[in-house]
C-alpha cells in the first residue's frame, strides 16, 4: 500500500478545494486590500450553520446562496466598523468574530452541533446523476474542481473591471485613490463583502461535505487559509492576477496534502496547529532565505574572482 493512497489524495484535494475559497477570501482582504480580517473563523462557521439549516429545510443548492449572503452580511458589518466608526481592521475582525459566536448558536437553534445526515446535499444530488462506480467515486472532486475554477475565473474577471481595479488601487494606495475622487470606504466595503461571501460558501460546502456543523468548526481557519495563501503566493510571486489566484488554489491543495502526509506519519492531531504555524513561517521566510542564499553565492563568487586576480597578478 502506497504512502498516500488514491482515496487519501482524493479527500485531501476535495477539502483543499473547499479551503481554497477561504484562501481566496484572504487573498482579497489581506493581499488586495491590505486588511487583516480576523472575522474569518466566525464567518466560516456562519456559512456552515446557515447552509446546514437551509439544507435541512430541503434546499441544498439554495443553502450555498444563503451562506454566501450571510457572509456578505458579516463582511458588511466588519467594513462598517472600519470605515464609519474608525475601528482598526484587526479589532473590527475580533469584535465581529466574537459576536458571530452567539449569532451562529442562534442560527443552529442554540445547539452546539447540527447533523444533516439523511438529507440530500449538493454532493448526493450530483452523485445521483450517474450510477457508474467511477462517477460515484469522483463526482464530488469533479464538482468542486469545476466550482472552484468558476469562482477563480469570476474573481479574476471581477478584479479586472473598473470596480475591481478601484478595489486593488485602494489596497495599494488609499491616498491616491481618494485624490482621484474614489470612495475608499465603499471600495473596502465591497471588497470585504465579496471576500466574506467566499468564506460563507466554503462553510456551507464543508458542512454538506461532512454532513454536520459544529460551533467550533471555524477555529483556526485564519491560520489554515493564511498558510494556503502564503504557499500559493510564494510559488507564483507578484505576477498577473489570474496566475496569483491559481497559485492560491494550488497552495490550498498542497497544504491539505501536507496535512494528509502528517496523518500518515501518525502525527497527533494536537500538533496540527503547530504544523500549520510552521508551514506559514517556512513559506513566509522562503523568499528571504532565497535572497540571502543568492547574496552569499554572489559574495563567494566575488571573493573567488578577487583571489584569482590576485594570484594572476602575483604570477
Amino acid at each position: 500500500m502506497g504512502f498516500l493512497t488514491a482515496g487519501i489524495v482524493e479527500t485531501a484535494l476535495e477539502v483543499g478545494l473547499i479551503y481554497s475559497l477561504v484562501a481566496l477570501s484572504l487573498f482579497i482582504s489581506f493581499s488586495i486590500l491590505d486588511i487583516c480580517d480576523l472575522s474569518t473563523d466566525g464567518c466560516y462557521t456562519l456559512g456552515c450553520a446557515v447552509g446546514a439549516v437551509v439544507t435541512l429545510a430541503g434546499h441544498p443548492v439554495l443553502a450555498l446562496v444563503a451562506a454566501m449572503l450571510a457572509g456578505v452580511c458579516s463582511g458588511f458589518v466588519t467594513a462598517v466598523l472600519q470605515t464609519k466608526f474608525g475601528v482598526q481592521s484587526i479589532l473590527a475582525g475580533i469584535v465581529v468574530n466574537t459576536g458571530l459566536y452567539t449569532v451562529n448558536l442562534a442560527v443552529m437553534g442554540f445547539s452546539s452541533n447540527l447533523s444533516i445526515f439523511g438529507t440530500d446535499t449538493v454532493f448526493s444530488l450530483i452523485a445521483k446523476a450517474n450510477a457508474s462506480a467511477f462517477w460515484q467515486e469522483w463526482s464530488g472532486l469533479m464538482f468542486l474542481a469545476v466550482l472552484i475554477a468558476a469562482a477563480g475565473f469570476l474573481l479574476k474577471q471581477f478584479l479586472a473591471t473598473r470596480l475591481g481595479l478601484s478595489i486593488r488601487a485602494t489596497g495599494d494606495s488609499p491616498a491616491m485613490v481618494r485624490a482621484s475622487s474614489i470612495n475608499t470606504a465603499f471600495m473596502v466595503t465591497v471588497g470585504l463583502c465579496v471576500s466574506n461571501s467566499l468564506t460563507g460558501l466554503a462553510g456551507a460546502l464543508i458542512g454538506q461535505y461532512n454532513k454536520t456543523c459544529d460551533i467550533n468548526l471555524g477555529t483556526g481557519m485564519v491560520t489554515i487559509a493564511l498558510a494556503s495563501l502564503v504557499i500559493g503566493e510564494s510559488v507564483t510571486g507578484k505576477k498577473k492576477i489570474g496566475v496569483r489566484i491559481f497559485g492560491v488554489i494550488l497552495g490550498s491543495c498542497f497544504y491539505r496534502l501536507i496535512i494528509a502526509a502528517a496523518l500518515r506519519l501518525n502525527v497527533p492531531t494536537e500538533f496540527f496547529k503547530l504544523v500549520s504555524a510552521v508551514i506559514v513561517a517556512v513559506a513566509i521566510a522562503a523568499p528571504q532565505v532565497r535572497k540571502m542564499a543568492a547574496l552569499r553565492r554572489q559574495k563567494a563568487q566575488a571573493v573567488a574572482a578577487r583571489r584569482k586576480r590576485m594570484q594572476g597578478g602575483t604570477d
